[in-house]
């Protein structure tokens, strides 16, 4: 986390679990918010999984996916025969509310000089790109590689939106982006890098 005071209380908090989102902007016909909320429970076309290169589970998000998901969905990515850092695969959700799961495997942060900002990046992209192919209107995302991966979570947010405002340019398909955060300094970081982009909207 940055060193300077955290930016989390200059967002209208919420209660993660109301639904309401903590920032949005507009841009284009995309809409782009902010939650804090376990992505388990939210109803969109696809949740992204921050995997590891196995993609069978682990402990995090990948492991609360796969515990919501239910044994489905490790039989399919046992089908999948893992996937390269930087690179996604999209299964069924199963038991979700999400009809999807994309498995994004991100970098373990390991000074920044390893192609760490390229790979996180990649996995954004990637991600945005399946839910084009696969007609998928609305996907959420978590903090990837912020957790057990250590990637900075400052330089993580800025480089998650951008890529993703970026890649939308080339999937029409996606009217709606969360970031799904697990905590509100994450979400802040999340807000402020968003701030960059787009036109803030009303609700």
């Amino acid at each position: 986390m940055p060193t300077r005071a955290s930016p989390s209380a200059r967002l209208p908090l919420r209660d993660p679990d109301s639904g309401l989102s903590l920032a949005a902007r507009q841009l284009g016909s995309a809409r782009l918010e902010v939650i804090v909320a376990d992505i388990t429970t939210l109803s969109v076309d696809a949740v992204v999984n921050a995997a590891n290169r196995s993609l069978l589970g682990g402990g995090g998000v990948d492991g609360a996916i796969h515990r919501a998901a239910g044994p489905e969905l490790l039989a399919e990515c046992r089908t999948l025969h893992g996937c390269e850092t930087g690179g996604a695969k999209i299964t069924l959700g199963y038991r979700l509310p999400a009809r999807h799961v994309i498995h994004a495997v991100g970098p373990i942060w390991n000074s920044g000089s390893h192609g760490e900002d390229e790979a996180l990046a990649s996995c954004y992209a990637r991600a945005i790109e399946l839910c084009q192919t696969h007609g998928l209107a609305s996907v959420a995302f978590p903090a990837i590689s912020t957790g057990i991966y250590r990637f900075p979570a400052d330089r993580a947010a800025r480089i998650a939106v951008s890529t993703t405002v970026e890649a939308l340019q080339a999937a029409p398909t996606v009217s709606l982006i969360i970031f799904c955060c697990f905590s509100n300094d994450s979400a802040a970081l999340h807000a402020q890098a968003m701030a960059e982009f787009g036109d803030p909207c009303a609700d």
